[in-house]
């Protein structure tokens, strides 16, 4: 039996990912100081005698006394009302936290793998954005935080691969939505979603002319363990290409919700990505990998999630 180590198993992305592994027949170690995550995440998860939760801050040093095949390094804030909350921790994880891990893995012979994201492209000046393209990025920025937190983790990671041979991966996930969601995440999704079942006015910043592109959670857990499960080093996109302006996607959440909400518009924050899609040339090509939950039904499930949690 393969054990795994996630840190941030408690957050949106990690507590799917323990689910998963977990199914899949492995011990799985969930690590997680709750900045952002929630124990409510993985309380279904507790009873099961192969799962294991461990409360840590991942920026100071790590101590498992299991053998470990895997460490998984999701921690980290991911929403820009978090991580403009909390800008040094951010940096420190991405960092610090990094480094411990990627020392763990190294001191227990495990597979690495990095969740990275789409916003080390910035506000990209190419569309889709492919693995090839370098960014462009404001540092000093209040995205910065986290943008370059998670530049420097990639570089770090690579840097183990080269000098120490370490066995990594590196996934950039684009923008995934589904249940265990925070409500007041501030991203787009659960914004939408709260707001048109309350039938409060829906909050659209700029002229809703951006895009992004949605990609169910289910389907990027199954990308990240073809990644983890590879050979490949190299960074590699996970995401859904499909992409949609906000304001399509405003009109597609009243739609589905059935909601009376006003759309109303407020100013563009600073630095938001004007356009976001991912090529999935490579994950497509190399895993055998590309999304297959349509939006509608991925919309429908979460929302579904979001009416329970309101109750």
């Amino acid at each position: 039996m393969k054990t795994a180590l996630i840190t941030g198993g408690a957050g949106f992305i990690g507590s799917h990912l323990c689910e998963f592994l977990l199914d899949k027949g492995f011990k799985v170690i969930a690590m997680d100081n709750l900045a952002t995550g929630d124990i409510k995440n993985i309380g279904h998860l507790r009873s099961n005698p192969n799962f294991k939760y461990l409360h840590h801050d991942v920026s100071k040093h790590i101590v498992v006394n299991e053998e470990l095949d895997f460490v998984l390094h999701f921690a980290s804030p991911a929403s820009p009302v978090d991580y403009q909350k909390i800008p040094i921790q951010t940096l420190k994880v991405g960092s610090l936290g990094t480094h411990n891990t990627l020392g763990l893995a190294l001191a227990k012979k495990a597979k690495y793998l990095l969740a990275s994201t789409s916003e080390v492209y910035g506000d990209p000046l190419v569309n889709p954005q492919p693995e090839n393209y370098w960014g462009n990025v404001n540092p000093i920025g209040i995205r910065g935080c986290y943008d370059e937190a998670k530049r420097f983790a990639e570089a770090l990671t690579m840097a183990y691969h080269r000098i120490h041979k370490l066995d990594t991966k590196i996934v950039r996930i684009f923008n995934t939505f589904g249940p265990r969601m925070r409500k007041e995440d501030g991203r787009v999704v659960p914004n939408f979603i709260n707001q048109a079942l309350k039938n409060n006015p829906i909050t659209v910043y700029g002229n809703g002319k951006q895009t992004r592109s949605f990609c169910y959670i289910s389907d990027l857990i199954g990308g990240i363990y073809k990644l983890m499960m590879s050979d490949i080093s190299e960074p590699v996109n996970l995401g859904n290409p499909e992409e949609h302006e906000i304001l399509e996607f405003a009109e597609l959440i009243k739609e589905l919700t059935g909601s009376k909400s006003k759309i109303i518009f407020k100013p563009l924050p600073i630095d938001d990505p004007h356009v976001r899609c991912p090529d999935i040339t490579k994950a497509k090509k190399e895993l055998k990998w590309q999304p297959k939950v349509d939006l509608r039904e991925g919309l429908r499930r979460t929302m579904e999630w979001f009416k329970i949690s309101n109750d």
